[in-house]
C-alpha cells in the first residue's frame, strides 16, 4: 500500500472534522494507524491562546480548533530550496524543514473555495517528531507533535488540484524520458517485490476521509506512487557510469519529487475548492 505523510493525513482528516463534522476519534485513528498513540506538546503561547493543556493528544487538538472556529487545516511539505507554504517565523520554518512536513491552521478555504484569514481561528503550526523502533518485520513508531505560534502570511500559489495533476503527469513523463536517455531507469532485480508493490499499490481504504473529492484522491494516489518511485530510484545511481550522469539522474529525481510534493500539498489543501477541471 502507498502511504501519505502523517501531516497530509492530519490535514485531510482535520479538515473533514472541522468543515464536515467528521468524527474526531475516527480521524485520529486514521492519522495514527499502526503508530503508538500520538502526543501533542503545545508551546506556552499556543496553550494559553487555545486553552489547551501543554501535553495532550490529537483529539484534544481537533476539538479545540473546532471550538475556536478554525475552518480547515493545511499541509506543507518543505524541502531544501523549496519552502513554499511555510509562514514563519524562521525558527518554525527550520523545524518544519528538518521534519519535511507540518500542518498549519489559521487560514484556509471558505465554502466558496476562497483563501481567507478572517474568522479562521488561531494561527499555529504543528510539526511531528517521529521515533521509529522495532525491526523491518515488526516496525513501530512513536510520534510527538509540537504546536507553535506562526504567522498568517504564507505563499499559496500552488494552483488548483487540476493544474497540479497536469503538472505531475508532465513531470513524470519528462523524468522517465530523461532517465531512459541516461540508461539509468532500470529496476534492480533485488527490488522486484518493491517495484511490484509500487506499481500495483493504492491508498489504503480509510487513509483519507469519505468527504475527499475524487480528483483529490486520484492526485494523492499518483503523487504517493511517484514519491515511492523516487525513493526507490534514489537508493543508488542505477546504471550511471559517470559523475555527470549520476548528477543528471539525481537532479531529474529531485525535480520529480518536488512536483509530487507540490501536487500532494495542492490536493490536501484543495479539498474545499470547487472541483472543476
Amino acid at each position: 500500500m502507498l502511504l501519505l505523510p502523517r501531516s497530509a493525513r492530519l490535514a485531510a482528516w482535520g479538515t473533514a472534522v472541522l468543515a464536515h463534522g467528521a468524527d474526531a476519534a475516527q480521524a485520529v485513528a486514521a492519522v495514527t494507524r499502526d503508530d503508538e498513540p500520538h502526543e501533542l506538546t503545545a508551546a506556552f503561547e499556543v496553550a494559553a491562546t487555545l486553552g489547551l493543556p501543554p501535553k495532550s493528544g490529537l483529539t484534544d487538538l481537533l476539538t479545540t480548533l473546532s471550538r475556536h472556529g478554525t475552518p480547515s487545516l493545511r499541509v506543507a511539505l518543505p524541502a531544501p530550496g523549496d519552502l513554499l507554504g511555510l509562514p514563519g517565523p524562521g525558527d518554525f520554518n527550520a523545524t518544519a524543514l528538518d521534519a519535511g512536513e507540518c500542518v498549519l491552521s489559521g487560514a484556509g478555504l471558505d465554502g466558496q473555495g476562497n483563501l481567507t484569514a478572517e474568522a479562521a481561528g488561531p494561527a499555529i503550526g504543528i510539526v511531528p517528531t517521529v521515533t521509529e523502533f522495532g525491526s523491518v518485520y515488526e516496525p513501530g513508531a512513536m510520534v510527538s507533535w509540537q504546536a507553535h505560534a506562526v504567522g498568517r502570511r504564507r505563499v499559496t500559489d500552488l494552483g488548483s488540484v487540476a493544474e497540479a495533476d497536469r503538472e505531475l503527469r508532465s513531470a513524470l513523463a519528462e523524468a522517465i524520458e530523461e532517465l531512459g536517455r541516461l540508461d539509468v531507469a532500470r529496476w534492480r532485480d533485488d527490488a522486484a517485490d518493491r517495484v511490484a508493490a509500487i506499481r500495483d499499490g493504492g491508498l489504503e481504504r480509510g487513509m483519507l476521509p469519505p468527504s475527499t473529492p475524487p480528483r483529490c484522491v486520484t492526485v494523492l494516489a499518483r503523487a504517493a506512487r511517484v514519491r515511492a518511485i523516487v525513493e526507490l530510484a534514489a537508493e543508488d545511481d542505477g546504471a550511471a557510469v559517470s559523475q555527470m550522469e549520476a548528477r543528471r539522474r539525481t537532479e531529474a529525481l529531485r525535480r520529480l519529487d518536488g512536483v509530487a510534493r507540490r501536487a500532494m500539498v495542492a490536493a490536501v489543501n484543495g479539498m474545499l475548492e470547487p472541483q472543476n477541471d
